[in-house]
């Protein structure tokens, strides 16, 4: 017992473990306060001036001040790094430079604002994700945050405030801290700030108090960042007790464990401590304690089993534990969670059970000298009594005469020994039959076989000889304490035996989950989950097992194993009843039990997806506690797998309808835009000359008839490229593959281009040795226009563009290059999808964004590739490159395909 107790003694290897890893690592303290202005900076600055006058190495890495002259009193004096400037659509955004921190690499760092959303062409999209990278590089961080950017209670605060939270960071940055301090003042104190112009300047701080700054508001998160801040504390000390291997509860917050058991007044005892633990606003467990290799009779084991679901449902946290001293290893799991108070039923076993230390609630509370013990009187709780196996009479026989043939075989060894060599004591002999009936048939043939012996030993050995009657004192001594000795070896040996049948039985079930875990983590489809469900529970249980899951408000037959693809209407209505009520109905249950099979729910975050149903093996009405706690463990394991694929399929389905909104509203803004101003200059024009024609010259009438000709040629390219887009989708662009001459293309695209934008520079350079390809000629001079006429929309007035072609290897290479603004990085696949329009580059409207799309499209159904650089120059540029293979054919053939 000393042993057991040094060992509970030791630190908790997990916690070492997660201490080590921090090894290295900065130190992340956070000032969390409830709202802005309750002076989070304030304090870090007071604190950061205060760590730089005791010799600290101390850098500002970002500090947003608001305009608020006592914060950026406090900079005075402190080292502030120069922020980095990026150039994000047209305006110029000041973010921190986390290449300069870590170049300057101080013992300390502030970073403000740590759900800042960074801008893009960052490293990090996320602030939090540049003070990881610090901490990592062993630079301490202080930081501040609100509690409303949490991700967890981003909806709890829009539905608080009504204000939508956009910018949040994991809960995990705040469990992971080293120190949390609240920055907290009362919201009286909160608004007369706000008011004086110390949180907002004068126009939004008037905005502010009408919408977020409301006393209800202010309270509701403040109460959410003191019980954020309580719980992320409490979690530090239990790591704390847990690394120092201190033993016993430091009742800072209330945790409440609810011994279960399977008899009836545990029903009670679990909604009892549900009622206290909710009004105490604790959290609480509900533990299972089993004698380890005890017998336990199957409606026991069923009850137990319904009482920690039923405590489940309630809240409850729980868990098994297989224990020879319940009340030891029950105060051992207490003080390793903290437990502040125990709940337990009064045994009425009587003054024997106590005497022989059965009377639980009493072990407690002689070993609870720092946790509270609540006995609950449990009147209706009927007298339990240890549960017996039944034994085959068969076996029973086998039992009986193997402990007598062993027994006797001792009594030969003996009369042997004893003929031979004179030794004071043959007790060892009887001994080892007794360790054998143990070993063979556990701990009640031992009992039996160490009673045999005795007799056997006395009447064969003890002096008078072959009577049971014994003359010196000190031979019935010696008996005596044989026969003490053989009972308690013989059933340690027996129960070492149970015990090993035990784990042997509880590793033949932990493989069993483990393979079919691991064959659920290779499978995406939900049908091939569906079909390792059934095929591993009818394996295992050895019957037939079917899965329905609702489809369209009605259940239906997914899998089978055997197949199947109907059930009877009893079947119908067990498994309609477990998907509805979330209880198990049907075969050998109290609901619809003249069904063939018991179905139980499938249950998950969400709620219940489907039911299982099994039937019973071996024409048996209802299952083993064991069969039913496999099927129920892999019940849930199927569950978390249909969900993670359900999940995916409808991620699927959402992108898509996602998607296709997206879609449709670039179409009904181009068809807005690129039809109606085109038909409205159209009318325009000729309203203008039917109304005023006869008193215009005829040079006006030229420039609206120019002007009419113009916009009638962009609706007529406009439908054209709606067209062409949507036979590209369709797959009906008929794609002709004739030998095609890439200069011609590039020339009939060029000369259009000149007519249709004569302003525009065009600047050709192609090489000589070009070969043919293969494709469609028109389709091809509509790709070079239209990346001519994107060019002509993104880059100034007077620029050029340059059209390149050469020869690689065998194949094409064409590039339309410009001088204009180009695109981000992130963006070069961007252009090519549908609707997507860059920033105009030259203040003229851009285009549908169709072309590119249109261009990739006819690209790729010629076998070709099309891909977007940028920058090409100074930070400047867009270079558009099309890559064909070259026509297979000879020289011979080439020239006279050249000259037809």
């Amino acid at each position: 017992m000393a042993g057991a107790d040094e060992k509970d003694l030791r630190p908790d290897p997990d916690s070492l473990l997660a201490a080590a890893r921090r090894e290295g690592r900065g130190k992340l303290k956070i000032f969390l306060g409830a709202a802005p202005g309750v002076g989070k900076t304030y304090a870090m600055l007071s604190g950061a001036r205060r760590l730089r006058c005791e010799g600290v190495d101390v850098v500002i890495g970002l500090v947003e001040t608001h305009g608020r002259a006592e914060t950026e009193a406090l900079l005075e004096g402190l080292e502030v790094l120069p922020r980095r400037h990026v150039d994000y659509r047209g305006r110029v955004i000041e973010e921190f430079d986390i290449d300069a921190a870590l170049a300057r690499k101080p013992a300390l760092i502030v970073v403000d604002e740590l759900a800042h959303t960074n801008a893009p062409e960052s490293r990090h999209p996320k602030r939090h994700q540049d003070v990881e990278e610090l901490l990592r590089a062993g630079v301490d961080v202080w930081t501040a945050v609100n509690i409303q950017h949490l991700e967890s209670l981003a909806d709890v605060v829009s539905r608080i405030t009504g204000v939508r939270v956009r910018e949040t960071t994991p809960d995990t940055v705040l469990e992971k801290a080293d120190e949390v301090v609240v920055v907290d003042i009362t919201p009286a104190e909160l608004l007369e700030r706000l008011k004086e112009g110390k949180v907002y300047l004068p126009d939004n701080a008037r905005r502010a108090a009408e919408g977020f700054f409301k006393i209800g508001n202010i309270t509701a998160l403040r109460e959410l960042a003191l019980r954020r801040t309580a719980d992320r504390v409490d979690d530090q000390m239990v790591e704390y007790l847990r690394q120092n291997a201190i033993q016993g509860a430091w009742p800072t917050a209330e945790r409440i464990l609810a011994c279960v058991g399977p008899d009836p007044a545990s029903e009670a005892l679990i909604r009892s401590a549900s009622r206290i633990a909710s009004g105490l606003n604790a959290s609480w467990m509900a533990v299972a304690l089993e004698r380890s290799a005890a017998a336990t009779d199957e409606p026991e084991l069923r009850r137990l089993e319904q009482n920690l679901r039923l405590a489940e449902r309630l809240g409850a946290d729980s868990r098994r534990i297989a224990a020879n001293n319940m009340a030891d290893d029950l105060l051992r799991l207490a003080r390793r969670e903290n437990i502040t108070q125990i709940f337990v039923n009064r045994a009425r076993g009587g003054p024997f059970a106590r005497w022989r230390r059965r009377d639980l609630a009493g072990a407690l509370i002689r070993g609870a000298s720092d946790i509270a013990i609540h006995v609950l009187a449990g009147e209706n709780a009927p007298r339990r009594r240890r549960p017996r196996k039944p034994v085959a009479p068969s076996a029973f026989a086998a039992a009986a005469a193997t402990v007598v043939l062993l027994v006797a075989a001792a009594v030969g060894v003996g009369e042997i020994v004893a003929a031979h060599l004179r030794l004071p004591n043959l007790s060892m002999i009887f001994l080892t039959a007794v360790l054998g009936s143990a070993v063979l048939f556990g701990a009640a043939a031992a009992i039996a076989a160490a009673l045999l012996s005795f007799f056997a030993y006395n009447f064969f050995f003890i002096p008078p000889l072959y009577t049971f009657t014994i003359a010196e004192p000190h031979e019935l001594f010696a008996l005596v304490v044989f026969l003490i000795v053989a009972v308690l070896t013989g059933g340690l040996a027996g129960r070492a035996r149970e015990e090993a049948s035990a784990a042997r039985r509880r590793a033949a079930t932990t493989q069993s989950l483990y393979d079919f875990a691991r064959k659920l983590a290779g499978v995406a489809r939900l049908d091939d989950v569906l079909w390792t469900f059934v095929a591993q529970v009818a394996n295992i249980l050895k019957s037939q097992a079917i899965i329905l899951l609702p489809r369209d408000g009605d259940l239906e037959i997914r899998a089978a194993f055997p197949p199947e693809d109907a059930i009877a209407p009893a079947e119908w209505a067990a498994a309609q009843w477990a998907l509805k009520h979330g209880e198990p109905a049907g075969c050998g249950l109290d609901t619809l039990p003249n069904a063939k099979y018991q179905f139980h729910p499938l249950r998950t975050s969400r709620g219940v997806i489907g039911a299982v149903g099994v039937e019973p093996p071996d024409g048996r009405k209802t299952f083993a506690a064991e069969e039913e706690r496999m099927l129920l463990a892999l019940g849930d394991q199927a569950a978390i797998s249909i969900e993670r694929t359900l999940l995916v399929e409808e991620a699927a389905k959402t992108a898509a309808a996602m998607e296709k909104e997206r879609l449709r509203n670039a179409l009904l803004s181009s068809l807005s835009h690129d039809l109606r101003t085109p038909l409205a200059s159209v009318l325009g024009s000729v309203t203008t000359l039917r109304q005023f024609g006869a008193s215009l010259c005829d040079r006006d009438k030229d420039d609206l008839l120019l002007a009419i000709e113009e916009e009638a040629r962009r609706l007529a390219r406009f439908v054209s490229n709606l067209f062409d887009m949507t036979r590209v989708e369709s797959g009906a662009l008929d794609i002709k593959h004739e030998l095609v001459d890439v200069e011609d293309a590039i020339g009939g695209a060029v000369s259009r281009a000149r007519k249709a934008f004569p302003e525009r520079r065009i600047d050709v350079a192609l090489a000589e040795d070009l070969p043919l390809v293969r494709g469609d000629g028109p389709l091809l001079e509509q790709v070079f226009f239209n990346l001519l006429d994107n060019a002509d929309k993104y880059v100034p007035a007077g620029a050029t563009t340059r059209v390149r072609a050469r020869r690689r290897g065998n194949e094409v290479v064409a590039m339309v290059e410009d001088d204009g603004p180009g695109a981000a990085p992130d963006k070069l696949e961007m252009i090519f999808e549908k609707f997507y329009r860059g920033e105009p580059g030259d203040g003229r409207p851009p285009g549908t964004g169709l072309g590119l799309a249109i261009c990739r499209g006819v690209v790729e159904a010629m076998d070709g590739s099309i891909v977007a650089e940028s920058p090409i120059a100074q930070g400047r540029g867009l270079r558009v490159s099309i890559t064909l293979p070259a026509a297979d054919l000879a020289d011979g053939q080439a020239e006279k395909a050249l000259e037809g």
